[in-house]
């Protein structure tokens, strides 16, 4: 399996339950699941494959899901992180409450349940054991240990599996064990890795992770006025010099990536029918940009054509 998206938007409301269940929940997912009373039964979830882990993101409607014991086939790791909503975790007689941002590991060899109490964004990695263990300190102690929503390493793991694009698991065998490797690391930081584990994460999982979390904070915020490095370095909770390094690492500087993103979207706004009245100012204004003689002169260099023509060949191209 490469992608998978299991949704039961298309099911008939009063067979969705048991249709889901038995197709998805028992087969794919390998859990019961069981409907609050009185809530409408909802799942939309994106299931993908990378080599060693498996990923599970999207929402869930407050229900009981139980791993019974004809359901157990391995000793894999899951971690849930909960990006929105509460939920209780229950294994080994030990139960725990996490809720927004909170993560909790729970172990496939034994029986278990997640309890989600309200509507949920979930997360779920799916560790396998022996692999996960190697950079833990203690891999038992993680398992039903809540982990706080300030945990960096958590923050920044959540950070980079929202990143992924759906098609990644169709790129190249070396492009997915690298990109498994990295959430190998941060999910093993996040949980308590060993010396060793935590140099090797440092200089390969954790960089990472922070150049897409930065570049991802720097394009939805592209056109506000306040941006900077400074500005990201105590959002992120680092140095600005650490987030020049970063793009230094990249082949680039932090101010050359902001500017391209800007051209490029000033780019789109000029080409978008929907914004054909709007004023070139206004478009380099909405796109970062406070000098409209500095943007002219960027966009030509960057183009080889000033913001009017490209206006005009998008107009032209309408047209035909």
């Amino acid at each position: 399996m490469d992608v998978l998206r299991i949704s039961t938007a298309a099911l008939p409301p009063e067979h969705r339950a048991e249709t889901f269940r038995e197709v998805f929940g028992r087969k794919i997912l390998k859990f019961e699941m069981e409907p609050k009373p009185g809530a409408l039964f909802e799942v939309d979830m994106t299931l993908q494959s990378l080599p060693g882990l498996g990923i599970g993101a999207g929402s869930l409607s407050p229900m009981r899901n139980s791993l019974t014991t004809p359901l157990i086939d391995n000793d894999d790791l899951i971690l849930v992180i909960l990006r929105a909503g509460s939920g209780t975790a229950q294994q080994h007689g030990r139960e725990e409450t996490i809720r927004d941002g909170q993560a909790i590991v729970t172990a496939n060899d034994a029986q278990a349940c997640f309890v989600a109490h309200t509507q949920t964004q979930v997360i779920n990695l799916r560790f396998e054991r022996k692999k996960l263990a190697e950079q833990l300190a203690d891999v038992d102690s993680s398992v039903l240990r809540p982990m706080a929503r300030d945990n960096q390493a958590l923050r920044l793991l959540t950070s980079y599996v929202r990143l992924m694009n759906p098609e990644f698991p169709r790129s190249t065998l070396d492009l997915q064990r690298i990109a498994a490797d990295h959430i190998y690391d941060l999910g093993a930081l996040a949980l308590g890795a060993t010396r060793d584990a935590t140099e090797i994460a440092k200089g390969r999982g954790v960089r990472i992770a922070r150049v897409h979390a930065i570049k991802a904070d720097v394009i939805a915020n592209i056109g506000a006025n306040w941006l900077s490095a400074d500005a990201l370095a105590a959002r992120h909770g680092v140095s600005p010099r650490y987030i020049r390094s970063l793009f230094q690492g990249e082949e680039t500087t932090f101010t050359d990536f902001v500017l391209g993103q800007r051209l490029a979207r000033a780019h789109r706004l000029l080409v978008a029918s929907r914004l054909d009245g709007s004023s070139i100012s206004a478009i380099a204004f909405e796109a970062g940009f406070d000098d409209l003689s500095y943007f002219n002169r960027c966009f030509r260099r960057r183009y080889e054509a000033t913001p009017s023509d490209i206006r005009a060949a998008a107009r032209r191209g309408g047209e035909r």
